[in-house]
C-alpha cells in the first residue's frame, strides 16, 4: 500500500465514522507514516565528515525490479566547489554543492491574527550571491528562486496578492513587477527559469483556523485554489487557466485537496502538475491551456511531497522514506521502468547533477528522528557528506528552518 492509499483510507475511514474531517489531516497522515517507519528501524546510520571522490558501486534493486543506476558514463563522482558549513545551523555562510546552491531558508511561525485565525508565515533568509551570507528579509510571504540564484520571484505579505515581484538577490530590489487579474498565492519556476507557474486563490492559503474543540491550529477546511498562471519570465505576460476543484461542493471526498496545494511545470515544460492527495494517483496533470491530460509517462513516478523530484537529465525520480538498508534511507525510482534502488538520506531535497542529492539526515546513533542536517548523497556509496549544522526541536518547533535550493 502506498502513502496516497495510506491518506485515502484513513481519510474515507474517518469520513464514514464522523463529520469531516479538518483539513490538513492528510498531511499529518503522512507525516505520522514517516515518523513511525524510521522508529521501526533499528539499524544505525554511518555519518561520513568529508570525501573528496566517491566510487558509484552498482545498486542492489527490489526483486523483480531493474536497474536504475545513472546514465550518462564515469564511475566517479568529484566533489567540486563544494562549499559546507557542518557547524551552522540556521547557516549564516553559502551552503552549495556542484551548482546547486542552498539559496535562502525560512523559519515558519503561526502568527494570531483573531481568537479564530492565524497565519503560517516565513520569515526568509536570502542568500547574497554577491557576499555569500544569508540576510534576513520580512517583505516577502513567498519566495521561488530562479536556476542559477540570481533572482527570485516574490510576493507580498497578505496573500492572494495582486502582482509578483522579480528580485534581484544581490542588490535586494525587486527590479520589475508583474501585475496579475487573480490573486496569486504561489510560485515555481520551470527548470530552464524562462517560465513562471503562478497558483492563484481566493484565500490565503496560509490562513489557520481553530480546529473544533482543540486550541490546535489548523488548515481550512476546504481549498480556495482556482487555477494557474504560466508567464514568461522576460516578457511578463502570459495566460490565466481556471482549475475548478473536483465538485466544487466543499465536501470531503473528491474536492479535498490541502489549502496549499500549489501548481508547478513538470521538467520539459510541456505541462502543469500537482499534488491531489485523494486522487488516485495522488497527483494531476494539465497543459499549458489547463486542460486536463493523462499523466505523462516519464512523471508517473513523481511525488509531490518530495521536493528533489527528477535528476537533471530526467532519468531518475527522487522517491519517498525506505528506510531498509540503513536506519535512514530513500528510494530513487527508474523514471520509466520505475525500478527502485534506495540512497542514504531522510528526506531527498534537491538533486546535484544525476548521481548526488542534497537530503536531510540524522546523525550516527541518533534518536531523535528531528535531529536533522544537510548532507550530500551518493546513489551507490554508503558515505554522505555534511554540509550544514543540527536543526533542533521536534517538528513543528519555533525556529526549525527550511530550506530553499536553486539548480545551476
Amino acid at each position: 500500500m502506498n502513502v496516497d492509499d495510506i491518506v485515502r483510507d484513513a481519510l474515507r475511514e474517518q469520513a464514514a465514522e464522523q463529520p469531516p474531517a479538518a483539513a490538513g489531516f492528510a498531511d499529518r497522515v503522512l507525516a505520522v507514516r514517516r515518523r513511525r517507519r524510521t522508529r521501526r528501524i533499528a539499524a544505525a546510520a554511518v555519518v561520513t565528515v568529508a570525501v573528496v571522490a566517491v566510487g558509484v558501486g552498482v545498486p542492489l534493486l527490489d526483486s523483480g525490479k531493474h536497474d536504475v543506476r545513472p546514465s550518462g558514463g564515469g564511475g566517479i563522482v568529484v566533489e567540486k566547489k563544494t562549499k559546507a558549513h557542518p557547524d551552522q545551523s540556521p547557516p549564516r555562510e553559502e551552503i552549495s554543492v556542484g551548482g546547486t546552491t542552498l539559496a535562502g531558508y525560512f523559519i515558519p511561525e503561526t502568527v494570531k491574527k483573531t481568537a479564530e485565525t492565524a497565519v503560517y508565515q516565513r520569515t526568509y533568509h536570502l542568500l547574497n550571491p554577491k557576499t555569500g551570507k544569508y540576510a534576513k528579509t520580512a517583505d516577502w510571504s513567498w519566495v521561488a528562486i530562479a536556476p542559477g540564484a540570481k533572482t527570485a520571484a516574490v510576493l507580498e505579505q497578505d496573500l492572494p496578492t495582486s502582482r509578483i515581484g522579480l528580485l534581484d538577490l544581490t542588490t535586494g530590489k525587486v527590479e520589475r513587477w508583474i501585475p496579475v487579474e487573480h490573486g496569486v498565492g504561489g510560485l515555481a519556476f520551470s527548470r530552464d527559469g524562462r517560465k513562471l507557474v503562478a497558483t492563484t486563490y481566493t484565500k490565503n492559503p496560509d490562513l489557520l483556523i481553530k480546529t473544533q474543540g482543540s486550541d490546535d491550529w489548523d488548515q481550512e477546511r476546504t481549498s480556495s485554489r482556482t487555477g494557474f498562471y504560466v508567464l514568461d519570465v522576460a516578457s511578463g505576460k502570459g495566460a490565466w487557466s481556471e482549475v475548478r476543484l473536483a465538485g466544487d461542493d466543499g465536501e470531503f471526498g473528491g474536492a479535498f485537496l490541502n489549502s496549499r496545494q500549489d501548481f508547478a511545470l513538470t521538467d520539459d515544460g510541456l505541462h502543469v502538475w500537482s499534488g491531489n492527495p485523494m486522487g488516485d494517483i495522488g497527483k494531476e496533470f494539465w497543459d499549458l491551456k489547463g486542460d486536463k491530460v493523462p499523466t505523462p509517462a516519464n512523471d508517473k513516478h513523481l511525488e509531490w511531497f518530495v521536493d528533489a523530484g527528477k535528476s537533471p537529465d530526467g532519468s531518475l525520480v527522487a522517491g519517498d522514506f525506505a528506510g531498509r538498508k540503513w536506519k535512514t534511507s530513500s528510494w530513487i525510482v527508474d523514471a520509466v521502468t520505475g525500478g527502485t534502488t534506495e540512497v542514504r538520506g531522510q528526506q531527498l531535497l534537491a538533486w546535484v547533477g544525476n548521481k548526488q542529492l542534497i537530503a536531510w539526515d540524522i546523525g550516527k546513533n541518533d534518536k531523535s528522528e528531528f535531529h536533522q542536517r544537510l548532507v550530500l548523497v551518493t546513489i551507490g556509496s554508503d558515505k554522505e557528506v555534511p554540509l550544514s549544522g543540527f536543526r533542533e526541536g521536534n517538528d513543528g518547533d519555533a525556529g526549525r528552518w527550511e530550506p530553499v535550493f536553486a539548480q545551476p
